[in-house]
């Protein structure tokens, strides 16, 4: 579904993982789907629905001690439900 989304749009997201530690302790896993377009982002979102995710504004300090983990703020939902 999301590759041909992508496909049909010509978009070409970099495709991640991510870890979100809330603060109960919970952890959660991601595909993050990164583009270097704000447009095919938007776009993305739109069609999938979803929340923007900016390493710098959303990890500890810009950066974590464990690649790819951030800590979940209690404000946050999942990004996608299929």
């Amino acid at each position: 579904m999301i590759t041909q989304f992508c496909q049909d749009a010509n978009i070409k997201p970099q495709i991640g993982h991510g870890q979100a530690i809330w603060p109960s302790g919970k952890y959660e896993d991601y595909h993050i789907h990164c583009f270097a377009d704000p447009a095919a982002a938007k776009a993305f979102l739109d069609h999938f629905g979803g929340e923007m995710f900016d390493p710098k504004r959303d990890r500890e300090g810009g950066k974590s001690a464990v690649s790819g983990v951030a800590r979940a703020n209690t404000n946050a939902s999942s990004t996608l439900d299929l």
